[in-house]
């Protein structure tokens, strides 16, 4: 009875999407039977023409592609975003989402087929959205399918990788290197070996447990080539780690697997880091704190990576490999973003962690897309965010699997349903393919000017590519269309921003 009452659900869904479909509305979801019905996004664009993709928060209209005529000259329209390369702000290194392991093994449930299109579809840069940066977890994370370190029998001589990256996450990122072979990938740990763990810096008391815990300060050297071998490992592996960060949420003591790592203790850790990342020819970047805006609101933490910055300087062994700081939003508001930038702007900022769940209407795509959008898109990049990466590209429809202790309530990019072809997008998936789609890995954001005009429901960014093509993404937060002329002194073109929409547009 129950498979019957599956199957008559599974029809009707796949009849009403057929129905939509025929109406010319995108509901969101995906009935894959064969790949050849896809089609693939063409983010090229045609000389003399600006290419668009249009989505708006109802869900009728996601990802619509387009084109818009060049006209030579300067645009005298008195609604005009005009491009000023001569201000120049931080090159890009890209967007994605987190490769888990619960991730790939919805991925690996895929028919191959289905998953390859999937995949090209998000990944590719000729044929895709272009996605070019991914997180990993070094060991266990909320979304694993146990807690388990490396290294769980004491001693480095007994490092290796777990079943997780073995069997699910390595065959995924290969898979993604093949569309992409330029991806860029940022690991963390959720915590060290329990063998690493003391309850106190004091005592130095053994901490048997997966929460909580400080890491050994007698053990900072170990660890440190704890992360070397794992580099080295994934390097074997054909896989490149661009970058890491000490420590996931250092200030987090009650996630399924933590390890607490105040600025000072982790200042120390991140010295023998960049050491010993600098003794073995590694040249992954090393990102600090990787957490959220508001420091736990614990005072003492507060600008955690300025303290760690100040407290190292600039002379200690493997200090260019320091670049910058992480950030979540799971806590405070992204105006820190611009404190840290006023007081270190030699260094890096990089977005590492947001999620959609139950606690925030996550599958709701009319209030999420917007929000989304303005706080995790434009409030990142415009505040000198050079990467942007959201919490899992995909999950099942129960948000799992998932580990205890971890996130129950997350959803991913991606809903994946239970006949493993039935997909379903939601604003993550979009905002990191509405950037992706237009801005490149080493693209140069830009200064602009709105003449004539300033409305508060129309936020953007401006971009230059490293191949000379123009970008701009626009959001309209209000209830009504807005008619705008997009010029960089060369050319200009026109573009209608729907009420609650978002526009991707790139020209050369």
């Amino acid at each position: 009875m129950k498979k019957n009452y599956m199957y008559i659900t599974t029809l009707l869904l796949s009849m009403a999407m057929s129905a939509l479909t025929a109406c010319g509305v995108d509901s969101g979801f995906d009935i894959k039977s064969a790949p050849e019905e896809n089609t693939f996004p063409n983010p090229i664009p045609p000389a003399g023409e600006a290419r668009t993709f249009t989505s708006i928060a109802n869900g009728y209209t996601m990802f619509k592609q387009g084109n818009s005529a060049l006209t030579t000259g300067t645009s005298m329209a008195p609604t005009t975003i005009q491009l000023d390369p001569s201000k120049e702000y931080q090159t890009m290194d890209g967007f994605g989402f987190a490769i888990t392991y619960s991730t790939c093994y919805n991925l690996l449930m895929m028919k191959p087929e289905d998953r390859m299109v999937l995949l090209k579809k998000t990944y590719s840069q000729a044929e895709g959205y272009g996605v070019s940066y991914a997180r990993i977890s070094i060991g266990c994370n909320d979304f694993s399918s146990t807690e388990y370190t490396l290294c769980d029998k004491k001693g480095l001589e007994n490092f290796a990788l777990y079943k997780d990256e073995a069997d699910y996450v390595l065959p995924i990122l290969k898979e993604i290197l093949t569309i992409n072979p330029d991806l860029k990938i940022i690991a963390a740990p959720w915590t060290c070996p329990k063998w690493m763990k003391v309850k106190d810096l004091k005592t130095k008391d053994a901490f048997d447990s997966w929460t909580d815990g400080h890491l050994n300060p007698d053990l900072r050297t170990d660890y440190a080539n704890y992360f070397v071998k794992f580099i080295e490992k994934m390097k074997a592996e054909g896989i490149n780690i661009y970058a890491v960060s000490p420590q996931n949420e250092p200030l987090n003591k009650a996630n399924c697997a933590s390890l607490y790592m105040p600025w000072d203790e982790e200042a120390a850790f991140v010295k023998e880091l960049a050491a010993a990342f600098k003794k073995n020819k590694l040249n992954t970047k090393i990102y600090v704190y990787d957490h959220n805006y508001d420091y736990s609101k614990d005072k003492e933490q507060n600008d955690y990576p300025i303290k760690i910055y100040n407290a190292l300087g600039k002379n200690f062994e493997g200090s260019e490999l320091v670049v910058g700081a992480a950030y979540h939003d799971y806590g405070g508001n992204n105006d820190e973003l611009t404190d840290i930038r006023n007081q270190a702007a030699d260094k890096e900022l990089i977005f590492s962690e947001s999620s959609i769940g139950v606690w925030n209407d996550g599958r709701n795509l009319g209030k999420r897309l917007m929000e989304d959008m303005k706080n995790v898109m434009f409030g990142t990049v415009n505040r000198w965010c050079k990467a942007v990466l959201v919490w899992n590209l995909m999950l099942d429809e129960k948000m799992g699997p998932n580990l205890d202790g971890g996130c129950q309530t997350c959803y991913g990019a991606i809903d994946i349903y239970n006949n493993y072809q039935t997909l379903k997008y939601n604003s993550h998936y979009y905002i990191i393919c509405h950037l992706s789609s237009v801005v490149r890995p080493g693209a140069k954001r830009i200064g602009t000017a709105l003449r004539s005009y300033k409305n508060s429901n129309l936020i953007y960014s401006a971009f230059i590519n490293p191949d000379g093509t123009k970008a701009v993404v626009l959001l309209n937060a209000g209830d009504n269309d807005l008619n705008t002329t997009i010029s960089d002194s060369n050319s200009y073109f026109s573009v209608k921003i729907p009420a609650q929409g978002v526009i991707s547009t790139t020209w050369k």
